[in-house]
């Protein structure tokens, strides 16, 4: 039998290394990670799973529109004249694939009550203009919307300034004000779900959700899919939060009236991220931030989405993490970057272990190698693999 090959010897002597003490307690930590994950996302499927359990009860009780609202009688002329107005704000920057099909899904709501939809863009020659004016010609007077035109911002981020400009146009009687991205899918009945919680406690600052990504098979798709599972444990709550998703956000009106909390000078003055920046408001104000269980948007990701363009979401991502608007509020971002990547690589370098040992075990096996071959010196002392 021929000498070990450097290549061979290298792969004995990582797995050699990844059997000491330390390697043991990464991938016992990595295991660990790995039950919180299942833990999470099978209390997630339990909220979910009790909320349509719920509406298939109410079906076999005979209501028929459960999936709308847990009591039919709220269905009625005399309840839904008494709801309140609620203007949905959408900001929009280019036009994507699937987004036809979401503003369609926005628009086409059974909310009951007074109910306007603002599409704001930076400027005519954005391609989304013309094709939501398109749009909007379908329903002609069928549905209260129109297209704002914010202009270039200066001293925020583009999204919160169309999303400001979009509230400074509400209609003044509006009670509640909904941002929506151009990639969230809304259920007919999800501003009538939104609105009932905040009716039903006006403690709530923010109400939100978040998305059900569906991969499109490419393997930009899958790695999104793969970074937003573990953050949807924190949405899947059915009740309070601590996390905010900018996609969807329902707040008082007055809010933005009233600047409250500084919410409109803290998003104006330097903001770039607006569910980081409402969720600090949040946290420095001691307010409720809460995600309905019904609050779930699928979210088809583009076919052509590329790693090249997941990579630079994520770093996007991170650059979040670098704005604040206080000295807490950076603290937490940093902690939250830091044990973002902690746990990030906790998780995936046990994979990477255990993927080398198999190597090494099969390349034993392959060539034919005995014990006394896969002899590594180490320290100064003779050891054999495996371990």
């Amino acid at each position: 039998m021929s000498a070990l090959d450097s290549i061979d010897s290298l792969l004995f002597s990582l797995a050699r290394a990844f059997c000491t003490p330390l390697a043991v307690f990464i991938q016992i930590q990595g295991c660990m990670i790995c039950l919180i994950l299942a833990l999470g996302w099978a209390c997630a499927a339990y909220v979910r799973n009790r909320e349509i359990k719920r509406m298939k009860d109410g079906m076999r009780c005979g209501n028929s529109f459960s999936f709308l609202c847990h009591d039919i009688s709220e269905l009625e002329h005399s309840n839904q004249i008494k709801l309140p107005r609620v203007t949905v704000v959408m900001p929009l920057k280019g036009f994507g694939e699937h987004n036809l099909l979401n503003w369609r899904s926005q628009v086409t709501s059974l909310y009951g009550g007074p109910l306007e939809f603002l599409f704001v863009v930076e400027s005519k020659e954005d391609p989304a203009y013309h094709s939501v004016l398109r749009l909007l010609q379908e329903f002609k007077d069928d549905v209260d919307a129109k297209v704002v035109v914010a202009g270039l911002s200066t001293t925020c981020s583009q999204k919160i300034h169309n999303q400001l400009v979009g509230v400074e146009n509400m209609h003044k009687d509006s009670k509640y004000v909904l941002f929506l991205d151009d990639d969230v899918r809304l259920h007919p009945g999800t501003i009538g779900a939104l609105t009932t919680e905040m009716e039903k406690n006006p403690e709530i600052f923010i109400q939100t959700g978040y998305p059900l990504d569906l991969p499109s098979g490419s393997l930009g798709s899958y790695c999104i899919y793969e970074y937003h599972m573990p953050c949807s444990m924190g949405f899947a709550t059915g009740g309070k939060t601590f996390f905010l998703w900018g996609g969807c956000m329902m707040m008082h009106a007055d809010d933005f009236r009233l600047d409250r909390y500084g919410v409109v000078s803290g998003l104006r003055d330097g903001g770039y991220s607006d569910d980081m920046t409402l969720a600090a408001l949040a946290g420095a104000h001691n307010r409720l931030i809460t995600s309905p269980p019904v609050a779930v948007f699928p979210h088809p990701l583009a076919s052509d989405l590329s790693f090249g363009r997941y990579w630079n979401y994520l770093r996007k991502q991170t650059f979040v993490l670098e704005s604040y608007i206080s000295k807490v509020n950076w603290i937490m971002n940093r902690a939250l970057f830091s044990s973002h990547c902690y746990l990030s690589w906790g998780f995936a370098a046990p994979y990477f272990m255990a993927l080398i040992h198999v190597a090494a075990v099969l390349r034993i096996y392959g060539k034919g190698y005995s014990l006394e071959e896969t002899n590594i010196t180490s320290g100064g002392e003779h050891t054999n693999f495996p371990c």
